[in-house]
């Protein structure tokens, strides 16, 4: 059963160098736990079949796991390969930094944008990475019927298991993570060890969030019930995908047919 509880993330009154830690940490745990990286050859099979050059991220927060993506492209494409990162509380200094990690391959746009109204310049195959469990079937459709009336390839991945180890392993894990690597995180930030050590809101707002969006999670076959609501011309798939950590992702994708 999904339960959409109250996460800190989503409110729009909710400090920004708070909410900026959380998707800074976010970004880092994507990346070493490897958890979409079994999703790479999935997005490299709809830019090969769109013959689409372009990823427009959506609900990008700290960047999550785009650095990840267009090096784990380059590996099994000869494509060149865009990516924009986009977000509704654009983090502009970690889109800066991975701006200048790439020499450019990732940009982004600063513009306040919402997954569900997407600026019509922003063409490409849109993605989406451990955010749709923030919105509700409702807003899923939107973001879907925005997607079609764009003629704007999606592909939505979300990882996680609907679980009581899961929702243990993020009450474990996050408060070991904060302690050890978050004087790594780029780019530095003296708030945000203050608020990690000495006022610890961002592990607070992380760990409560993060158990938060266990409980979010949609199963593929919810997934593919919202995709099949929309009178389209779209080819939907959906499925799950296992890590060599064991961790699993949900996935929806969808590909216009004409």
């Amino acid at each position: 059963m999904r339960l959409h509880l109250f996460e800190f993330e989503d409110q729009p009154w909710f400090p920004d160098v708070i909410r900026v830690g959380g998707t800074d940490y976010l970004r880092y745990l994507l990346i070493a736990t490897k958890v979409y990286q079994p999703c790479i050859q999935l997005l490299n099979d709809v830019l090969s079949q769109t013959g689409v050059n372009k990823l427009v991220d959506l609900c990008s927060g700290g960047g999550g796991y785009m650095e990840q993506v267009c090096h784990e492209l380059k590996k099994i494409s000869t494509r060149d390969v865009s990516f924009t990162l986009t977000d509704k509380f654009p983090n502009i200094a970690a889109y800066q930094l991975l701006e200048n990690k790439t020499n450019g391959k990732i940009g982004f746009d600063a513009r306040s944008i919402d997954a569900a109204n997407v600026p019509r310049d922003l063409k490409g195959v849109r993605t989406m990475f451990s955010a749709i469990h923030h919105f509700r079937p409702a807003q899923v459709r939107s973001i879907l019927q925005n997607a079609v009336e764009n003629n704007a390839p999606i592909a939505i991945f979300d990882g996680g298991d609907k679980s009581i180890l899961g929702i243990i392993g993020v009450l474990i894990i996050h408060p070991i993570g904060f302690l050890l690597f978050t004087p790594f995180f780029k780019p530095f930030k003296f708030s945000r060890l203050f608020f990690t050590y000495i006022l610890p809101l961002i592990p607070v707002y992380t760990i409560w969030d993060g158990w938060v969006s266990i409980m979010r999670l949609y199963q593929p076959r919810e997934l593919l019930k919202i995709a099949n609501s929309i009178s389209s011309g779209y080819e939907w798939k959906v499925g799950k995908t296992k890590s060599k950590f064991g961790l699993h992702a949900s996935y929806l994708i969808g590909i216009p047919t004409n």
